[in-house]
């Protein structure tokens, strides 16, 4: 079934920002995988790219035949948030293994159907939820689990950028804006801090002045979880950039930042506060992209469920559905009590090095995201 000295052959579905920026440059780092194929609409994209990395591009409408043509194992589904859900159920129906893009899709309906789609599947599917892999972020959900920070209590994080109206993010509803984009980042970090999931959820949007925007462009969430534990986040399109979050507990305060981003020379680091003192936690820059295939890879080639698997996904669906709930109606949205059995595992932090990204600039038939 594998490729060349058992890599897992991936292609690429949708050559859009992050594949080009991250994903494609970002595999050449693992030693189990390798780019095959490039599943484009775009012919300068099919022509370019395919060339650049000397692979076989596909049209969307010969997607079927190359999940059966035996060239290819697993596909990165980095499409539109709206179109993921086809892409991804032919894959697992085609017993191709599949690497998501977060969010899982764009309706809480699609989310269920992936799951049931890869239980019924002989095929792998995970979330790319890559700081589930970095090694600071790691470290911190096991020292938060373990007890470490005391008993936890709240969670507060800020996640903003200015993003072009032109770009595919601004200008696709609800599902393509800031919420389900970047709220994803802080919602699931303090779902794995806390080893909860929240029952309740109250949203606040706004809409700035001048903007072209199609959905609320900066929005404020708090959750509330078992045990009286609360957490907040700020998300925007529309400001500069911020990054950050704070977790606070009985016995220590994590202060974090950066925390949510990626780069060569974006290190993940924390600042721990207790009554003795500041203690800062640094990390070097590592390749999250290559990170988290290699774990994927190693998954597959060893017949081993991944870790943020379809339920992972469908556990931050259901929340970014209910936000966007709060946000019609603005009442609080009330959650069905559930319980996830796994978690992030110390063993899932990697360290690979980095990869040189491609400058917007350099980016084929894509408008960047930053304005």
């Amino acid at each position: 079934m594998f490729g060349r000295k058992d890599k897992v052959r991936y292609a690429v579905v949708g050559g859009g920002q992050i594949s080009q920026q991250a994903f494609m440059p970002g595999i050449a780092r693992t030693d189990n995988s390798v780019l095959a194929a490039l599943v484009t609409g775009d012919p300068a994209k099919a022509d370019d790219l395919a060339s650049q990395y000397k692979i076989k591009a596909w049209a969307y409408d010969q997607y079927d035949t190359l999940l059966r043509s035996g060239e290819i194992d697993a596909v990165y589904v980095a499409t539109p948030n709206a179109l993921h859900t086809p892409y991804v159920i032919a894959a697992l129906d085609a017993g191709v293994h599949v690497l998501l893009e977060k969010p899982a899709t764009a309706s809480l309906a699609d989310a269920e159907e992936i799951v049931s789609a890869e239980k019924r599947s002989g095929a792998k599917l995970m979330v790319a939820y890559r700081l589930h892999h970095e090694p600071a972020t790691v470290e911190m959900v096991t020292r938060a689990r373990r007890g470490d920070f005391g008993d936890l209590r709240f969670f507060s994080a800020t996640f903003a950028q200015n993003v072009a109206e032109e770009n595919s993010r601004g200008h696709n509803g609800y599902w393509g804006g800031p919420v389900p984009d970047m709220g994803t980042y802080p919602l699931n970090a303090v779902r794995n801090l806390f080893g909860l999931e929240p029952t309740s959820v109250h949203a606040i949007g706004t809409k700035t002045a001048g903007r072209r925007f199609n959905f609320h462009d900066t929005v404020a969430v708090t959750l509330q979880f078992p045990g009286d534990r609360l957490a907040q986040f700020t998300v925007s399109y529309a400001t500069a950039p911020a990054e950050r979050f704070t977790l606070v507990g009985t016995k220590a305060t994590i202060d974090a930042s950066p925390c949510f981003m990626f780069g060569p020379k974006i290190g993940i680091s924390y600042v721990e506060t207790t009554a003795d003192g500041s203690e800062t936690h640094s990390f070097d820059p590592v390749e999250q992209f290559g990170n988290e295939t290699q774990y994927f890879s190693d998954c597959i080639l060893n017949d081993r469920q991944p870790e943020a698997d379809a339920e992972e996904g469908w556990l931050d669906m259901r929340v970014l559905a209910a936000i966007e709930r709060s946000l019609e109606t603005g009442g609080v949205v009330t959650l069905e009590p559930v319980h996830r059995s796994r978690g992030i595992e110390p063993e899932q932090a990697l360290h690979l090095k980095p990869a040189k990204e491609p400058s917007e600039e350099r980016l084929i038939s894509v408008i960047p995201q930053s304005a």
